[in-house]
C-alpha cells in the first residue's frame, strides 16, 4: 500500500517540528490511539484501536524517527500488531517546507498488511488510511495552529462593529419585545373569541369549563411570551 498526501499547516516550521514530536500532541491527534509514549529521543510505543471494515482490533508497536534532519524532514518505520487480525508495518518520509507564516507537510508512506486485514481487500485498506491520515492531520492542523480570532482582523474593524452592535442593540431588543407581546396580545384574543362562543353554546360544561381552559390557555401563552 501506497500513501501521499500534502497539508497546509498555519504554523511556522519551527512549532510544526516540535509538535510532530511531542506524543501529548501526537496521541490526541491519532484517531483511536489510547497510549503514547516516548521511551527514547528517537523511539515510540503506541496502543491504538481501529476498525477497518469489520475487523476491529488494538494494535500495540512501536515508532523509530530515522534520517532525522531538523526541523525539516524525519522518516518514520514503525510495525503493529493487532492479534489475529493481523500486523501492519511500514515508514513514512515527512517533509516541513516554510510558506510565509504557514508550513507546508508532505508525506510519502508504504505499508504492509497481514493476516485478517489483508483479506479485507487493497481499497478498503486504501480508503480507511487515507481517512485516518486526514483525520489526523486535520486535528493536528488545528492543535496546532489553534482555532482562528479575531487578532487576524483590523483592530479599527473589529471596534467599529463593537461600536454599532452596542448602540443597535437597545433598538433592536425593543422592536423584539413588541413583536412578542403584539402575537400574545393576537392569541389572547383569539382564545377569547372562542371561549365567548362555545360557552353561548353551553359545550362541555358551559361557561365555567371554558372559562377554566381559557385561563390554562392564556397562563401558557404567557409562559411562552416570557
Amino acid at each position: 500500500m501506497d500513501m501521499e498526501g500534502t497539508y497546509r499547516i498555519p504554523a511556522s516550521r519551527e512549532t510544526v517540528w516540535q509538535a510532530l514530536n511531542d506524543p501529548e500532541v501526537l496521541k490526541a491527534c491519532i484517531p483511536g490511539c489510547e497510549s503514547l509514549e516516548m521511551t527514547s529521543p528517537t523511539e515510540m510505543t503506541a496502543a491504538v484501536t481501529s476498525k477497518i471494515g469489520p475487523v476491529k482490533a488494538k494494535f500495540k508497536g512501536a515508532v523509530t524517527l530515522e534520517n532525522i534532519n531538523a526541523p525539516e524532514s524525519y522518516t518514520i518505520v514503525g510495525e503493529g500488531k493487532g492479534g489475529v487480525a493481523g500486523f501492519a508495518k511500514g515508514s513514512a518520509d515527512v517533509s516541513l517546507a516554510e510558506d510565509g507564516s504557514e508550513t507546508v507537510l508532505t508525506y510519502t508512506a508504504k505499508a504492509q498488511v497481514g493476516g485478517k486485514l489483508a483479506q479485507l481487500g487493497s481499497r478498503l485498506i486504501d480508503s480507511t488510511a487515507k481517512k485516518m491520515a486526514d483525520e489526523f492531520f486535520g486535528k493536528f492542523s488545528e492543535t496546532v495552529g489553534g482555532p482562528s480570532s479575531t487578532d487576524d482582523l483590523d483592530a479599527g474593524v473589529v471596534e467599529e462593529a463593537k461600536r454599532i452592535a452596542l448602540e443597535d442593540a437597545p433598538s433592536a431588543a425593543v422592536h423584539a419585545v413588541e413583536a412578542v407581546e403584539h402575537a400574545a396580545e393576537e392569541a389572547v384574543h383569539k382564545v377569547e373569541e372562542k371561549v365567548e362562543q362555545a360557552a353561548e353554546r353551553g359545550a362541555f360544561g358551559g361557561p365555567m369549563v371554558w372559562g377554566l381552559l381559557a385561563l390554562g390557555a392564556v397562563v401558557v401563552i404567557l409562559a411562552l411570551m416570557s
